[in-house]
């Protein structure tokens, strides 16, 4: 394992669950829970004759960022796709769970608790969804997940992390969309159904799965930018994704109820606004989007340096 400091430049696309989780949070301060050493594998995947992960291909533990205590969830792509079953479901939710229970006893401990000391919840996706292994065990994980989520709302901010190889696809699409705050690198992926699923169901004239430059400009980070569904785009490192979420410990409360993309009728008219747009639209390629949002080069924005990017483009406004 690299140390600290060297974990900081490490690409965060290349980087494993464990070294996010630690790279994170301030150096030394990384608690693991549920970690490999307490064995707690996917009796599931035992049956099956297949292999298993003492970590169920998920890191999950406590750390700090400044005084402001972090709950992270990292997932592992290299484990059967990052994909959610039982036991990684379950370490997800209680991770939250505990960032609740966290907050609740220290604000009864001190109402006037600065929000820098308040805990946030930062989860790093790398997943396809639901472990088809256990399907019924991984849905029933996303929808408590879910609720998670919901009773977080108001109390503990949750960000989602996406820049890792997978991406965040299936219903872990719908989770991370869920989430308060999305950060996204331009090498991260988010959406319901993978590039291959649609190929396959529809045909390559729908989809063409191989055209990596098509899928990148349809679910990578750039587009999901311009059409907000990410709030902040970074630098494919570690320590750009740190910084983010640093400069995030002290926000109030509101602003990232702000930064939500669901949960309020304001937010689902804006939704059904984008829906109408598309449908009137018909656009047959994500750089359409990016001319209509008002980007007169749209189609310059695919290759432009990020700090180009970030510096001219315009992002779509409905």
């Amino acid at each position: 394992m690299s140390t600290w400091t060297n974990l900081q430049e490490r690409s965060f696309l290349e980087a494993n669950a464990r070294e996010r989780a630690l790279g994170l949070v301030d150096e030394g301060s990384f608690t693991e829970l549920a970690g490999p050493f307490d064995r707690l594998t996917s009796p599931h995947l035992a049956l099956l004759g297949d292999a298993v992960a003492f970590d169920d291909g998920i890191v999950c533990g406590v750390g700090r960022i400044g005084r402001k205590p972090v709950f992270v969830i990292s997932q592992e792509g290299r484990f059967i796709g990052g994909s959610v079953g039982e036991i990684g479901g379950a370490k997800m939710v209680n991770t939250i769970r505990l960032a609740i229970e966290f907050h609740d006893e220290l604000v009864a401990r001190d109402p006037a608790l600065a929000e820098d000391e308040k805990p946030m919840v930062v989860i790093s996706f790398e997943t396809g969804g639901v472990r088809l292994h256990e399907s019924n065990a991984g849905l029933l994980a996303h929808a408590e997940v879910m609720d998670q989520f919901q009773k977080a709302r108001g109390k503990v901010p949750v960000v989602a992390l996406i820049g890792s190889k997978v991406g965040a696809f299936g219903g872990m699409g719908f989770v991370a969309a869920a989430t308060d705050v999305i950060i996204m690198s331009e090498f991260g992926r988010l959406g319901l159904t993978g590039p291959e699923v649609i190929e396959q169901e529809m045909g390559k004239d729908e989809f063409d799965s191989s055209d990596r430059a098509l899928v990148f400009r349809t679910t990578g980070g750039r587009h999901k930018y311009i059409m907000g569904d990410a709030n902040f785009l970074v630098e494919n490192r570690i320590a750009a994704f740190r910084q983010k979420l640093a400069s995030l410990t002290s926000l109030p409360l509101q602003a990232f109820e702000d930064m939500r993309r669901i949960g309020s009728p304001a937010k689902v008219e804006a939704q059904l606004r984008l829906v109408a747009l598309a449908a009137e639209m018909q656009p047959g390629d994500a750089v359409d989007v990016w001319a209509h949002a008002g980007n007169e080069d749209a189609r310059s924005l695919i290759d432009l340096p990020l700090p180009e990017f970030l510096g001219t483009v315009r992002r779509l406004a409905v």
